[in-house]
Formats: structure tokens, sequence, C-alpha cells
């Protein structure tokens, strides 16, 4: 499903007929792009604009790339209030989002594939690249998204270009570059439940033909639509600030450097689960005056769970044309300081059958990189893309629970580290047999070495509930792996283009480091591969006024690395494991149509089948491994997303823009265990808008409305001791908002 998910950043001071057109072209949500509107004049048919991505490391229109990618705008994000990765899960049938207390525990998932893991000894599954540069912790982008321009969401093993945890898939965030022009804008927006957000940016030319630059800042906070009934203050929200500063420099036709600054502080006060039901009669008793359900938005607690979360970086890209080739270099570093609250026992009461207790974890990470690439001239019978990558990742952290009885109290406090090093040599080749007929050949050679050091110690020399006796122990491990991509593309007219590649993933060997970490968890995971075959249609018809993609896939994992639901300590926890083998199969189609000049239809199809083949019971589980054949975590059968677009240009020179969306998904399992009270049943959201824009004047007014009918839904169903909760997504109720923009 090639989709396309794009409405593009309409330009600051367009034609007034320009601008109907292209905000009569607002595309959505998981359709193949279509782009906007083109046309000379009045009295042209409208067409859908090839979309540009860099999904092979290099530019090229999106239609003829080889690679299932659906691509969603940044401004269109913006105007529908998605403003971080769990968002736009919505709008890509294939990808999906675990959230967790914090950002920390949060992940992707692309085809039902995914980690589920807070160890900082295991990368993710679906890796994360913000301009150019490789995140090494998933919790590292899941905040707001800044000054973007589009993501390119990359579906399948992308291990030969974009490197070893690429195994299930990549999200390719890239953010606008400075404009020549001089330009500024301001964006405000309230929504209710007292949720604010400022946006501001300006940039152009500092010095004529040499030296661009661009400054965007981000200003938001939000109370929260969960409430605490214990002293009254409303929670699940947010208080964010960041910036980020691009200058681009260009001494010459043949050299351009890039300088990246970014940084964004957020602080958020999401609970660690609402309850939603209770199993025992006991636990029941205690959770009043609140009463668990389905749609329950009530907590009863007395230690406010919390974050305090810092996320920054430099990256220096420069570009330099060598005659016809190009030499890439990337050399980044980012910081990520991370401490977080959590009121482990969900309750504000204690007593000897329900102890309290809290949580604190501290978390600094590092990480530097370097890549070198270089690209072949387009247009020859052999054209490549090759190159050297290092990365150097370094994690520390510490964590201490408290317990509280009526009658006694006891403490553990962990200190670990890990430390983590990859180099890798990569390259991948295209082959022009003939103008229409193409071959693909993609090689990737990874060395890694993973250590890591943990020391516990307790008040208590034997277990309490939630804390393990005091204990040390350190590892380290290598591991050398390949990945790789073979297929052929064929072009069947001009307009259609057909596909059929192998893929084989890779994802490095891992730790299983946490807070309560015992002597059977010292062993690391082996590496996990894949295997994917991957047939796609990309087409274009009705003089490009419709375009259609489809893609068949199916993949095969080994030592999968995944959570198992277990009980440590009297607490449930997730035991990160080799799990065995998964498979993951399905078809993904998409359309854009552009039924007249002012109105446009989108939408997209996904049926994933990811199942376990065979799973690996680990010693002493407290769930059921009675799971083979049954559904990954995380992993509906079925989604879909559909969208109108409809401009109504007026005579006094305004526009009236109407948007409409609806995503639906079917029943999820959330516990790889198959817990039957952590199923989410089928659900679809619906989402309107409406503006009025003077594009000549620089203005837009618009209204949003999320969740029309009101639907109650759960992102995450977990399990606790004798109850069940869920986490609360923004959209658990109907709200709406006021948007202003204007450019100057």
């Amino acid at each position: 499903m090639h989709s396309i998910i794009a409405s593009f950043l309409l330009p600051t001071r367009p034609t007034r007929l320009a601008q109907a057109v292209a905000a009569a072209c607002a595309l959505s949500g998981a359709a193949a792009y279509a782009g906007d509107v083109q046309s000379a004049d009045s009295s042209a048919a409208p067409t859908l604009q090839a979309v540009t991505v860099t999904a092979t490391r290099r530019a090229e229109p999106l239609q003829k790339v080889p690679v299932a990618v659906s691509v969603i705008n940044g401004e269109q994000l913006e105007r529908d209030n998605r403003t971080d990765v769990s968002a736009i899960a919505q709008q890509v049938p294939t990808l999906n989002f675990r959230p967790g207390a914090s950002n920390k525990d949060s992940s992707l998932f692309i085809r039902g594939v995914g980690t589920i893991s807070t160890s900082p000894g295991v990368e993710p599954t679906v890796a994360t690249v913000v301009d150019g540069v490789v995140y090494g912790r998933p919790g590292q982008a899941t905040l707001d998204l800044l000054d973007l321009e589009r993501i390119e969401v990359l579906r399948g093993p992308q291990g030969t270009l974009f490197g070893k945890n690429a195994s299930a898939g990549v999200l390719n965030i890239v953010t606008k570059e400075p404009s020549a022009e001089t330009h500024g804008y301001i964006d405000q927006s309230w929504y209710t439940g007292n949720e604010s957000r400022t946006r501001f940016g300006i940039g152009g030319t500092l010095v004529p033909d040499t030296l661009k630059g661009s400054l965007t800042t981000l200003f938001g906070n939000y109370d929260g639509n969960v409430h605490n009934k214990a002293n009254g203050q409303e929670l699940n929200g947010y208080d964010r600030q960041g910036a980020r500063g691009k200058l681009e420099f260009t001494p010459n036709s043949d050299v351009k450097l890039t300088l990246i600054a970014d940084y964004m502080h957020n602080s958020s006060d999401a609970p660690n689960g609402v309850v939603s039901q209770s199993l025992t009669p006991g636990f029941a008793n205690a959770l009043a005056p609140v009463h668990a359900s389905s749609d329950n938005r009530d907590i009863e607690s007395d230690y406010r769970t919390h974050v305090d979360d810092i996320n920054k970086g430099l990256s220096a890209q420069l570009d330099w044309n060598l005659g016809d080739y190009t030499l890439t270099s990337i050399t980044a570093w980012r910081g990520w300081d991370n401490t977080q609250w959590q009121d482990g026992d969900r309750l504000a009461t204690v007593s000897a059958a329900f102890p309290g207790t809290a949580d604190k974890g501290d978390l600094q990470y590092d990480q530097y990189s370097q890549e070198l690439r270089l690209a072949s001239p387009k247009g020859q019978f052999l054209e490549y893309v090759g190159g050297l990558f290092y990365m150097h990742g370094k994690d520390q952290e510490s964590y201490q629970r408290t317990l509280t009885t009526p009658t006694s109290a006891a403490r553990g406090i962990a200190d670990y580290s890990t430390t983590s090093d990859s180099y890798s040599a990569f390259g991948e080749t295209t082959l022009n047999f003939t103008s229409r007929l193409r071959g693909i050949v993609g090689l990737r050679w990874t060395h890694d070495s993973l250590e890591y050091d943990h020391d516990r110690v307790s008040t208590s020399a034997t277990t309490v509930s939630g804390i393990q006796p005091g204990t040390s122990s350190s590892g380290s491990t290598d591991a050398v792996g390949r990945s790789g991509r073979l297929g052929l593309q064929y072009d069947l007219t001009d307009n259609v283009m057909a596909y059929l590649t192998y893929s084989r993933g890779y994802k490095g060997p891992a730790y299983n480091v946490f807070f309560n970490m015992q002597p059977r968890d010292t062993e690391a995971l082996k590496p996990e591969t894949s295997n994917n075959w991957e047939l796609g249609l990309k087409a274009s018809s009705l003089d490009n006024r419709l375009t259609t993609n489809l893609a068949l896939f199916h993949s095969e994992y080994d030592n999968y690395q995944a959570n198992f639901y277990d009980t440590v300590a009297g607490q449930v926890v997730t035991r990160l494991i080799n799990a065995g083998t998964v498979s993951t199969e399905g078809v993904e189609a998409d359309y854009a149509l552009q039924a007249t000049r002012n109105l446009k239809f989108s939408g997209a199809l996904a049926y994933t089948r990811a199942r376990i083949d065979q799973f690996n019971c680990p010693a002493g589980a407290a769930a059921s491994c009675d799971v083979n054949g049954k559904t990954l975590p995380f992993s509906p059968d079925w989604k879909s997303y559909v969208r109108a677009d409809y401009d109504i240009p007026l005579d006094n020179g305004l526009d009236v823009e109407l948007s409409t969306d609806y995503n639906w998904q079917s029943e999820v399992q959330y516990d790889i265990s198959q817990n039957p009270d952590t199923k989410q049943g089928a659900y679809g959201i619906w989402n309107a808008s409406v503006a009025l824009a003077d594009y000549s004047n620089g203005w837009r007014v618009g209204l949003l409305a999320k969740n029309l009918t009101d639907k109650s839904y759960s992102p995450l169903l977990a399990s606790g001791t004798g109850y069940i909760y869920r986490t609360v997504p923004r959209d658990d109720q109907r709200y709406v908002g006021i948007q202003l923009r204007k450019d100057f």
C-alpha cells in the first residue's frame, strides 16, 4: 500500500487560483499520494502531482520507487491536531503504536511486528530516522513533531539502506528546508480540555546565494482528560516547549552544508494506567470511589505519576557533488534525559492486602553517529548508493522503588547501564536492463557489540512485593549480521509499475536489563532476523487524476524478540525473550481520486495476518504459553482510512475548505499471552473540519471536531494484580478546536 497521506503545505503568497486549487487537493489519509492539483489555467483538467521521497536514500518519485511506503504531510498533521507519532497510526493502516506511561515506554509496530520493552539493552524493531540521523532508542521520537515537511513510513525490512534496527520498517522523518524568500508565520490553536498550541517560524536568505536559515518554535500545553478523585487534579496532559533551527551553507554549486539543532522539553502527567476492570471484589472496594469500566477516565491516586523529558541534538550534513556523483556525510550527536515518577499500586490508600508502591527512574542517553554515502548518477546501466555507518550509544539509568504497608517500608535501588557500538558497510544497486526492466541488488554487513552492568541493593534480604533482593551482574556480546534485498521492477506501461522483491532483515542481540533483573535474565538474546517477500503494483490513470496502489507481502521472523507477561516479586512485569518464530502476511491497497477540481477522495485498506508460529515458553512463566497460531499483539487483522476534501472558491478571494475522515480497525489483542481481558473491540473514529482562508493576504481560520460520535477506546490494555488498566487517548471523547494562522 504505497500510500501517500498528504496535503502539502500551501505556499506563502501564491495566486488565489493556485492556492484554491492546492487547497482542494488537501490529501489525506492513507492514499497513494497523488498530491496537489496542477494546471496551467482554469480550463485545464486537474491532475495529481507526483511526490518525491527519499525512501531509497536519494530523491525519487514515489510512484517509481519499488518500496511499500506511505507519506504523510507535516502541515496537514498539524491542521488535524495529529502532533506526535502515536496519532499518525490512525492514518497509516499498517502502522500501530504501543503507548506507555511515558514516551520511554512506547514503541511502533509495522505490519504487526514491533518491540515492547523498556530495556536499554534492546533496539527498536521499527527504526526512526530524522533528517538522515538514526535514533537509537524508540522513545526519542515519540514526542511533538516539529517543523515537519513529511513523514515516510517504509513498510517491511529496510536493513540494506537504513540499518540494522529496521527489521520491520522505518519511520523516515524529513523536516522543512529553509526557503530562499524571507517568510514567517504564527499558528495558534485552542481545543476543548484547555489545550493550547502556539507555533512560530521564520526563515529566509541570510547571505545572498550562500547562506539560508530557519527557526521554528513550539509552545503547547493541555490539562488532560483524566480526573484524580483523590485531589481533584486533571491529568493526562502535557506542557511542551521546543525549537528547531537550520542553517544551509552553499559556498558553490557543488557543495551544500546543512547544520541542524533541535531541543524539545516535555512535562507530562499521563497516569500509570486507568483501571478499566476489577478482577477481584477486594480491589474494587479499595478502588472506590472510582468505578472501573471500559470508558473510565477517573483514578484515585496519592502519588503523582509524571514525566520530565528532554530530547536534543546536533547534526551536520555535507552534500558534495563530485562530477556526476554525490558524496554525503552525516555527523550527529543526540542526547536524551528522562525522569519519570510512577504510582505502581494505582490506589490512594495503603493496606496489608494492597501495599503502596512508588517508583522513580532516571535515564541519560547519548549517541554519536557517522554516515558516509556515495550515490552514482542516474540514467546509467548501473546505478547505486553505498556507504559506511557507525553508531556509539551509552545509556545510564537509575531506578528506585519504595514499598509501603501499614506497618513497614522497603526500598530497592538499581543502577544499570548499557554500551553499544555498531559498524556497517552497505550498498544497493539498480541494474537498468532495458528502459522498462530493472534489477535490484542490495547488501549490508553489520558488526554489533553490546555490554551491560547491573547492580541492585534492597533494604530487604528477602523478596517483597515488587522488590527482589540485591544482586549484581554484567555481560557482553558480539554479533555479525547480514541483510539485503533482491528484486525485479518492470514498467508494464508508462503509468503502471510492478515490482517483486525479497528482503532480509536483521536486528542485533539484546539484554533484558531492568530494575528487577535476576540471574535468569543475564543471558544475551540472539539477534532477530526476518525474510520478506513483496509483490507491488503502482498505477496512475484517468490522466493522472487517479492513483491506485497494491502490495502483497509475506514475512517470517526467527528469534523474535518480544515481551511476555510474567510475575516477578508479586508484580506483573513484561519479560523480554527470544519468543520463537512469527509470521505476518497480507495485502495493502489505497487510492486517491481527484473527482473534480474542488473534490478529492482518498483511502486505504490493509489486511494483516500477524501470527505466532512457534512460541518458546520461558522457564517459570506465569502466563499461558498456549499461543501458537494466535495473533501478535497490537496487530488488528483489518484497518482502514478514508477521507474527502472539498474546496469552495468564493468571488471575494476567500476559500472555504471542508474535510472529513474516518479510520476504523477490527478487534486487537494487546497481550502476547492472549489474555481475554486485554482485547479492544472493533471501533471507528470520525473527524471533520471547516476552514476559511484568504491566501492572497496570508491568513486561515479553521474549526476542527475530533471523534464526532464520542467513541471511547483504548490503545493499550494491560493486566495488573487483580485488575486490568488502560491508556486513555487524547480523542477518547469528542472535542473541538479553533485554529488561526497568519503568514507574513
